[in-house]
């Protein structure tokens, strides 16, 4: 009244505060189930460390969420400390944003949660279980130890999601050291060969940002 608003007026701002409210509480339980790092936007990334890389890809990839209709991946690679993590969290919460479903994992920790549900007849269950997620991230997959048992399932669940859904994997090594990963080269080709036919990859050249960051601190650690 005291506006002088009329009743449409008013029940716009009705309407607009509620789909408003909606929203983020819908917001709140994507990104609360993604488990996503904190704090990890594209915004608030250092891309002076990493002055080689250009940004523009990953930033229509954040901005465009169309690849995950096409069950494309995404692969990032580089030295630890280079900021995978984060260009891969940034780009996760931007498809949440965008109300795709998504989840982040440590590879190890999926894989053991895989290699568990195997063990109880229960692997194709948790396959399909993921399904629900548009987007899963499966960051520091080098980590994964070479044995048969967990590379198995981890080759499951790339030939699994192969033209289905998306993966978004981070990942220290080359492909051409993925042998120290998979258990043998035929599993090797034929894991790599079902993630890069639809694949974005970045390869990130620089140093380690914590590494510099501590010599930063301490100049007698150079």
């Amino acid at each position: 009244m005291q506006e002088g608003w009329s009743y449409a007026q008013f029940l716009l701002q009705l309407c607009e505060s509620e789909v408003h409210h909606r929203w983020q509480s819908w917001l709140k339980r994507a990104l609360s189930e993604a488990q996503l790092p904190t704090g990890k936007t594209l915004s608030n990334f250092d891309w002076s460390h990493v002055p080689k890389l250009n940004p523009a890809p990953i930033r229509q990839l954040a901005e465009d969420p169309s690849w995950l209709a096409r069950s494309d991946n995404c692969l990032i690679f580089g030295a630890s400390g280079v900021g995978k993590t984060h260009i891969a969290a940034a780009i996760a919460r931007s498809m949440v944003e965008f109300g795709k479903r998504v989840k982040f994992f440590s590879a190890i920790a999926l894989v053991q949660h895989l290699q568990q549900a195997k063990l109880h007849l229960q692997l194709q269950a948790a396959l399909k279980k993921l399904d629900r997620f548009d987007l899963i991230v499966l960051d520091d997959l080098g980590y994964v130890k070479k044995s048969e048992a967990e590379t198995s399932v981890l080759f499951e669940l790339i030939a699994h999601r192969y033209e289905r859904k998306s993966l978004l994997i981070t990942a220290n090594q080359p492909f051409s050291q993925w042998d120290t990963i998979f258990a043998d080269s035929m599993m090797t080709v034929a894991a790599v060969d079902r993630l890069v036919h639809h694949a974005l990859i970045i390869d990130i050249q620089a140093e380690s940002y914590r590494k510099q960051s501590a010599q930063a601190r301490s100049p007698s650690l150079t």
